[in-house]
Formats: C-alpha cells, structure tokens, sequence
C-alpha cells in the first residue's frame, strides 16, 4: 500500500503528480499549513518534519527525488525513467540534486539568487533536452520535479525572472498533462 502524506502547493505535488501519471491505487494524509508538519502526530511518521513523506507497505521514503525515483523504478511500465540506462538515471540524479541543492533553496536567498539560479536551470535545460520537450529527450521524474518548483515561482505573487523561454514552454507542456490538472484540481480544493 502507498501513502502520501503531503501539503497543498508544496514539494509533495511533485510526488503526487507521479502517483497520478502510474495510476496505481494510494492514499493521501494531508497536513495543511494551519496543522503544521511540526506536530507530534507528524513528527511520528516523519521526524525531520517534512513533506513529502510517502510511505511504501510501512516503509518511509522522503524527499522529492526519493519519493520520485521510488515510484519510476518500481513502476517502469509508467516510463517516468528510462530502464537500464544508467547514463540517462545518472543524468536524472545530477538533474535532481541541482534542483534541490539550487534551486530550491534560491527563492530564500532574494531576487538576484533566484534569477541566477533559474537562468541556469534554463542553460542546463536546453543543454540536455537538446530542443526537445523534456529534460532527459523523453518525459521523466526530472521534467515532475523541475515543474513543481517552476510552478511555484510562476504561481507565487511578486516579481520573478523572465526571459525563461524553455522553462516556460516545459510549464505549457506540464500543464497540458491529465496527471498535472488532476493534482492540481484535487489540492486547490485542499484548505491550506
């Protein structure tokens, strides 16, 4: 059984959109901003007091890219991550560590951090899709885990970097994918 203990519009959409893209039965736990992920009843499922948390038959597995490279090994069928490549799955971990180690935490460091930070996932993007729509040539856990945190940026009131052509058509294309809308649908309608 799959778990999913998640906040709407936070890291754990990534992991959401992927149960969704599967299409395997799993349940969601969801601790909204108002509850906090720093309570005693959280902090049992995960100590470190963050989302997402997905639990697997008992099993936690946290962090973005944890959860993510979990799901696209134990569902190869669903082809969120080329089987038996390792140069393509080291590529993938390289893309996730970059976005978790750079990007991620640029937003908390002001404007000049974040546009720098975005103008090289934009370098980096074009570099590896070679023109294509996703990130590794074909849809993957990366092109999950880029969107959500390119979608926080677009969806977050205030000025952000522009000139991010690439990244804004990786958005259009995440945005058009059933799997994206459905998350999308089911958090919006979760009171943070």
């Amino acid at each position: 059984m799959l778990t999913l203990h998640l906040s709407p519009a936070t890291s754990s959409m990534a992991v959401h959109i992927a149960l969704h893209e599967i299409g395997v039965p799993f349940e969601t736990k969801v601790w909204t901003l108002a509850q906090g992920t720093r309570t005693p009843e959280y902090l049992a499922i995960n100590p470190a007091g963050k989302v997402p948390a997905l639990v697997v038959d008992g099993t936690l597995i946290t962090e973005v890219a944890g959860g993510l490279f979990y799901l696209a090994k134990r569902y190869p069928e669903a082809k969120l991550l080329p089987a038996n490549d390792p140069l393509t799955e080291a590529r993938a971990v390289s893309w996730m560590s970059f976005l978790a180690s750079t990007v991620h935490p640029a937003r908390a460091k002001g404007m000049d951090a974040l546009a720098e930070a975005w103008a090289l996932a934009e370098k980096k993007f074009g570099e590896d899709s070679k023109g294509r729509d996703w990130t590794l040539g074909s849809y993957s856990i990366v092109d999950i885990h880029l969107f959500r945190l390119y979608w926080r940026m677009v969806n977050t009131p205030g000025d952000r970097p522009t000139g991010l052509k690439g990244l804004d058509g990786h958005y259009a294309y995440m945005m058009a994918r059933p799997a994206v809308k459905k998350t999308i649908d089911v958090e919006s309608k979760i009171a943070r």
